[in-house]
């Protein structure tokens, strides 16, 4: 994967970069990738053609989280609601998802990158989910970026899933009540020794979370650009890096 760094900002963009030397780059960065369907309606193609236009995004923005030294990227590629979209899209959404761990994870594992998957995969099958256990172990031991695949992903059920393990653990008296804070409820979640998002970017204008990382944003930053997944690229990311930047971020504290 060569970096995608060159080139002018697209229409509408304005990067406004602080200092290499002293801006805080975020740790982790998650992405919900919205604007598929709208990007291939206004082109009148067929949804799925969004689709394999947002995989493009996908390869550009690993590319530009590598290069701005971003340790940590989780993308929402499939929400546990998608299931009740019509079974055509379903079928070209996982096609995708098949085609990407069958023809990508090779390149992300000489670029040094960790992938990993959240959520309920055996709803994808037991292909699916062999290939995802696959490409997991092939990459895990690498550093440069861990990418995290957030797939039949709902943070509800996910908190759910999570306090029916402490109920559980509570049970068989592996884990005293007392002895539950938030950072051991955080160790029984999907993304347990992961670091929380330091900022969350929803891509086409729409301004709500659709319950990805519940637990995980709460203190997160959040950016919600105008421009369709499919048309997201490294400036945009750059941009998007540059306004984390220019905040304060305080954790509820006031400021000295």
């Amino acid at each position: 994967m060569a970096p995608l760094r060159t080139g002018a900002a697209p229409a509408g963009v304005r990067i406004e970069a602080p200092d290499p030397e002293s801006a805080p780059v975020p740790r982790h960065v998650a992405i919900i990738m919205d604007g598929n369907g709208r990007w291939a309606q206004a082109r009148h193609l067929p949804r799925v053609a969004g689709h394999r236009a947002g995989a493009q995004a996908v390869r550009r923005t690993i590319e530009a989280a590598i290069a701005s030294g971003v340790g940590w990227l989780t993308l929402y590629a499939f929400s546990s609601e998608n299931w009740a979209r019509p079974e055509d899209e379903i079928s070209d959404l996982t096609g995708l998802l098949r085609h990407y761990l069958r023809h990508e994870v090779a390149e992300l594992h000489r670029e040094r990158v960790r992938l990993r998957a959240i959520g309920d995969r055996a709803r994808f099958g037991a292909d699916i989910a062999r290939e995802l256990a696959d490409a997991e172990a092939l990459t895990a031991g690498n550093t440069r970026l861990h990418l995290t695949m957030a797939l039949s992903y709902g943070g509800r059920s996910e908190i759910v899933a999570a306090a029916r393990a402490v109920a559980q653990a509570a049970a068989s008296g592996t884990l005293a009540p007392s002895d539950l804070t938030e950072d051991a409820f955080s160790g029984f979640l999907f993304t347990a020794g992961m670091p929380d998002p330091d900022l969350v970017i929803r891509t086409s204008g729409e301004r709500r979370v659709s319950n990805f990382l519940l637990w995980q944003a709460a203190y997160a930053e959040y950016l919600f650009p105008e421009v369709l997944w499919p048309d997201f690229n490294a400036a945009h990311f750059d941009s998007a890096l540059a306004d984390y930047a220019r905040r304060n971020r305080r954790y509820g504290a006031r400021p000295e």
